[in-house]
């Protein structure tokens, strides 16, 4: 078994555990750090820049996080190229032109993580549910790794009669109410998931109806992602108060999922009764709150940019400074929006001293 296949198999395994202790964590990170600084050269250079080497690096927190606009700078892969690799691909709608790309070489440790934390986080347990799926399929878009979530969320945890509501058509909003009536009617629980900007669009078109919903307890609605210039935007409080109001749903029981293309594990909070909501991951996922330009971790109680170590990543990257605002707090930290000012100066800092190490 090759060295790539041995960590796969290694990682699965991992995954497969219901917890870990800190040096079970660190053991594995360290065995990834290793594997991708001699086998993803951009990453080598930023290493050898940051003065971190295989000697010096003796925990997860010490492995330079790479910014993550440097997944649309150049190509971060630990294997070669190979024709039946999948491309997860950022959305592209943030008014720059480049896309990210995260290379995964096959997808099961990917949908691994996904599965078991989506059935814990999300299902809470219970094996499978009626969906409503409101985001194109992957047929529709196959470099997203959202539509890929969704379809495995689809397969893996909802019954035969869930389906997807929104298609290269349009919004199927009489399907839609059709399912949920039939939820209504049956007594039987509902999980409605999709990304934010799509629920906005299935609220105004209830409102524009004059119709609204009581889904049976033990229903849920999962939202991801944040508006992207897609719908009307609206404050959380706002958003969450209509999503409960309109389908009946206990605001404990809509669930938002915090991910990004460039990781291979979600983020999710317990519901979204309280604002701003507590994230947190599975155990294979590890986070930091730093100062973007020198890496280092801010002080007990304030505000930082989040660096995430996600095991995971086995062929990009483990560890990644994103451009988010964090504060921690009991179990989790709680996401506060983009860097702005001084941090997301910080944030375009740490990208160019990627690049120029990258290309040294």
């Amino acid at each position: 078994m090759d060295k790539a296949a041995s960590l796969v198999a290694d990682l699965l395994a991992f995954i497969a555990l219901d917890g870990c202790t800190d040096d079970q964590f660190d053991q594995l990170a360290l065995r990834l750090f290793a594997y991708q600084y001699e086998s993803n050269a951009p990453f080598r250079s930023f290493c050898q820049r940051r003065g971190a080497t295989l000697r010096n690096v003796k925990t997860w927190s010490d492995i330079p996080a790479v910014p993550i606009d440097a997944f649309k700078a150049m190509e971060l892969r630990s294997a070669p190229p190979s024709s039946d690799e999948r491309v997860f691909m950022t959305s592209g709608t943030t008014g720059r032109a480049a896309r990210g790309r995260h290379f995964h070489p096959q997808l099961a440790v990917y949908d691994l993580s996904m599965t078991r934390n989506f059935g814990q986080r999300f299902m809470q347990g219970q094996a499978r549910l009626p969906m409503g799926i409101l985001f194109p399929d992957e047929q529709a878009m196959p470099n997203s790794s959202l539509a890929h979530y969704l379809a495995l969320a689809k397969s893996e945890f909802g019954t035969p009669d869930s389906r997807y509501y929104l298609t290269p058509q349009g919004l199927d909003m009489p399907g839609l109410c059709a399912a949920l009536e039939a939820s209504e009617r049956s007594g039987l629980p509902y999980a409605l998931l999709g990304a934010s900007f799509s629920l906005v669009h299935v609220m105004d078109a209830l409102r524009a109806q004059g119709r609204s919903f009581r889904l049976p307890a033990g229903s849920r609605i999962l939202d991801t992602g944040g508006y992207k210039g897609q719908s009307r935007e609206l404050p959380l409080e706002d958003f969450y108060a209509d999503l409960s109001a309109l389908f009946g749903v206990p605001r404990t029981q809509c669930i938002n999922m915090y991910g990004m293309t460039e990781l291979s594990t979600q983020f999710y909070d317990n519901g979204n009764a309280t604002l701003p909501s507590v994230k947190s991951g599975p155990h294979w996922i590890r986070s930091r709150l730093v100062e973007p330009v020198t890496g280092r971790s801010v002080a007990p109680g304030e505000r930082g940019i989040l660096v995430h170590c996600d095991l995971a990543n086995y062929n990009a990257v483990t560890t990644i400074l994103t451009e988010d605002v964090g504060l921690w707090a009991e179990g989790g930290f709680l996401l506060l929006g983009r860097a702005e000012g001084a941090a997301a100066k910080g944030c375009s800092l740490a990208v160019e001293e990627f690049v120029k190490a990258a290309t040294a």
